[in-house]
């Protein structure tokens, strides 16, 4: 280490650290810095200018957020990818980029309620129309476009009745149309299934989920898939084609068209530059730690699962299970062709409805009660085991015929399997069960009992 060439208080700044010296670390590094040295004004000039990559600001881009894209959109068969702070961002973003006030998007009714939310509500606002179709309707897709149409969305498997999306039949309506079909692939990952080898044009990713998988980080990101192309109808995507105001002298796609993604420098360059979700670089950093093991936990994942919707099925609690892995589901089928390597962890199950909404309530919240192994959070794709009640906490703004719509019923209880060993698991809702049974007075002693018996550490 040099000594210092001046004060002290230059010293205890700069002393030690030179910009643009590389070490050669085996992991990819945090780079935990807000901004970037520039080696001179000229180099500034041409990167704000767009006419050169590199660094400028954390806000739109950071070195250890860039490795994660590059990683996600190499697993996805992408040509770029934009990281951003969670897997809602990224709805946001990717949907923003493509339609703005006055223009239109279709999207599947069977959504995340959140996603709901953003944009039956907030996109409103905006003066975005959102259109919502059964995702199992066909028709109903074709017929809700409009000549203002500008995206088709959906979720390749829903959240939280794992309905398996026709993804070649929705693609070819959202091209047909002349738009891009955007899909969120968080609980397929791109391991079960890529979305782009069956049309899909643009990807998003709740990392916050599978990716990352220890349940400590959120982020999400927008993968474009290279597959659309927005210079086949200029008038329609005058955000890409025409001159950008923030690149001189060119547009995005005379800039970014030859070798990068034009539609992922816009999502960058203006709105999570303008709107700010940015990704933090330690965020990145533990989700790329989480995206090593993707395959060996996706396969423990969807195994699990499916050994415990089996258990279910066949519980006398229990009225319905939602998992397309299952002989009896409606998307068995569509889960053999777009889910060969296994159908996800996350699915739900139906207990016996008592024809009142309250006293559902309190069955669904009397076996929850009574689970040790598995969690009450409002998460999926953690290493742990989780259960979530959706009508009254992730889908709870909805309203009851937005419910019905979704197959969300008061009575539903929606599970992510973790990593844990699946016979712990079932055991733990065999004994929680107990209480919604046939013998549940009876059943209600027995299970507390067998409950005082578990391990601290499971609770």
């Amino acid at each position: 280490m040099s000594e210092p060439s001046s004060g002290f208080a230059t010293a205890q700044v700069q002393a030690g650290y030179e910009p643009g010296v590389v070490h050669s670390t085996a992991v990819p590094p945090i780079h935990q810095s807000n901004a970037f040295a520039f080696s001179s004004l000229t180099e500034a000039r041409e990167l704000f200018a767009l006419r050169r990559d590199g660094d400028i600001y954390s806000r739109a881009a950071n070195p250890t957020v860039l490795v994660l894209e590059e990683r996600i959109a190499a697993l996805e068969g992408g040509v770029a990818a934009a990281g951003v702070a969670s897997g809602q961002a990224a709805v946001a973003v990717a949907l923003l980029a493509l339609a703005k006030q006055g223009e239109h998007i279709v999207a599947a009714r069977q959504l995340y309620g959140g996603t709901v939310d953003l944009l039956g509500e907030t996109f409103a606002d905006w003066g975005i129309d959102v259109t919502f179709v059964d995702q199992d309707d066909a028709d109903a897709w074709t017929a809700a476009v409009r000549p203002e149409t500008r995206a088709v969305f959906a979720e390749s498997i829903t959240n939280p009745n794992a309905q398996v999306l026709d993804l070649r039949r929705v693609a070819a309506v959202a091209h047909d149309a002349g738009v891009p079909l955007v899909v969120d692939a968080t609980l397929a990952t791109p391991y079960l299934q890529r979305a782009k080898d069956f049309g899909a044009d643009i990807v998003v990713h709740s990392a916050t989920k599978f990716l990352g998988g220890h349940g400590t980080s959120l982020g999400g990101l927008v993968v474009d898939l290279g597959t659309f192309d927005f210079t086949r109808e200029p008038s329609r995507w005058p955000q890409i084609i025409e001159t950008y105001r923030r690149a001189p002298g060119g547009s995005l796609a005379e800039r970014f068209g030859a070798n990068g993604s034009p539609y992922t420098a816009l999502v960058k360059t203006k709105y999570v530059h303008d709107l700010g979700p940015s990704l933090s670089a330690f965020n990145a950093f533990q989700l790329l730690q989480g995206l090593e093991t993707l395959d060996l936990r996706m396969e423990r994942h969807s195994s699990s699962a499916l050994q415990v919707a089996r258990f279910l099925e066949q519980h006398p609690a229990v009225a319905r299970v939602h998992h397309p892995g299952l002989e009896s589901s409606p998307w068995r089928a569509a889960a053999a062709e777009y889910l060969p390597r296994g159908a996800g962890s996350v699915f739900s199950f139906d207990l016996h409805s008592t024809g009142d909404v309250e006293q559902d309530f309190a069955l669904a919240e009397r076996v929850v009660e009574r689970l040790r192994v598995v969690r009450l959070v409002a998460n999926i794709g953690d290493a742990r085991s989780l259960i979530a009640h959706p009508a009254s906490m992730t889908h709870s703004h909805l309203s009851p015929a937005q419910l019905a719509e979704a197959g969300i019923a008061w009575t539903t209880l929606r599970l992510s399997i973790g990593l844990e060993d699946a016979a712990d698991v079932i055991a733990d809702l065999d004994r929680a069960l107990a209480v919604a049974g046939p013998a549940a007075p009876d059943a209600e002693v027995a299970t507390t009992d067998a409950a005082s018996a578990v391990p601290a550490f499971a609770g």
